[in-house]
């Protein structure tokens, strides 16, 4: 079991607030070494603001927040060197080679990893002498990356790391942070991605509003219900209150994304047998049509809600 000289981010009761508005309203988080924490969450949540806090960006307005057992608001260089951070929009010098720049970072640590094999495995040998500015978004990530895991970090702070990547980038980030775990770091990021949440995350932080409205890992969020899950692709705006009215009220039936339906509840043969009927008289197929436990993303929206923001 962790013990407390495993917390490596304690945030408790964190408000932060710009002008009128509170990005943040009274957040707890926590992050152990040797784990990936995820912070999940709208656009506008409050996720970034949180990360900033913790890097030392941005001062709280009123709660605690310690890295490492200290203020990171008030910390020094030695406090500093322990942690990596990449930030959302990079933060690049524009005109600095990619592969150069890792390797100037690497210069200020004093126990840097071989900015050679990171480049090399984050894939940055493609792009060694081209400069910041020319790169395109997923590049940049992956040097934002470098740049952030190149001094040993005992803490890791990402924010979306895995934007703008292509499958293959994505892959390759998601060894590098499984490596980086392995060796003791405590990762914290956010991500829009619910699979990388799910790939990678020990825990998970649902924020919404500045407020955390749920935690726990992958598993114990998505299996804390008895409800199975249902979904299936026709075409868009289809009449579903027929359905409703076949289906026992305990199964629920949205339309989450145009022509992607989704059903939950207990799925078993009679409600299958119910939807095909459906699906034969509205004169549609029920394309991809698949069973099974909810996913975090059906958890996520589930929380946050499914309207646009």
């Amino acid at each position: 079991m962790p013990g407390p000289d495993d917390d490596a981010v304690v945030v408790r009761g964190l408000v932060r607030s710009y002008g009128p508005v509170r990005a943040v309203d009274g957040l707890d988080l926590l992050a152990r070494r040797g784990e990936v924490t995820a912070v999940l969450g709208p656009n506008g949540a409050g996720k970034t603001t949180t990360l900033e806090c913790c890097e030392g960006l941005r001062r709280a307005d009123s709660g605690t927040v310690r890295v490492l057992g200290a203020d990171p608001h008030l910390a020094g260089p030695g406090h500093r060197a322990r942690v990596g951070v990449m930030l959302q929009d990079g933060g690049l010098p524009t005109g600095a080679h990619a592969a150069g720049l890792v390797r100037h970072v690497s210069r200020m640590h004093a126990h840097p990893v071989d900015p050679a094999t990171l480049c090399a495995e984050l894939g940055i040998d493609a792009f060694a002498r081209t400069t910041v500015r020319r790169l395109s978004g997923g590049q940049r990530q992956r040097l934002a990356l470098a740049c952030a895991l190149v001094g040993r970090p005992e803490v890791l702070f990402l924010d979306e790391p895995s934007a703008g990547l292509d499958p293959q980038a994505r892959q390759a980030v998601w060894s590098v942070l499984a490596d980086v775990r392995s060796a003791g770091t405590a990762v914290v990021l956010t991500t829009h991605y619910m699979e990388e949440a799910e790939r990678l995350a020990d825990v998970v932080f649902v924020v919404d509003g500045g407020r955390v409205v749920a935690h726990g890992s992958p598993a114990e969020l998505t299996s804390g219900t008895s409800a199975d899950v249902a979904r299936f692709s026709a075409r868009p705006a289809l009449d579903l209150d027929t359905l409703r009215r076949a289906l026992d009220p305990a199964v629920s039936v949205v339309e989450h994304q145009p022509g992607q339906y989704l059903l939950e509840g207990k799925i078993g043969p009679q409600v299958l047998a119910t939807l095909t009927s459906w699906c034969v008289s509205q004169g549609v197929m029920p394309d991809g049509l698949t069973v099974g436990r909810r996913s975090l993303e059906d958890v996520f929206l589930e929380l946050t809600g499914r309207q646009l923001r």
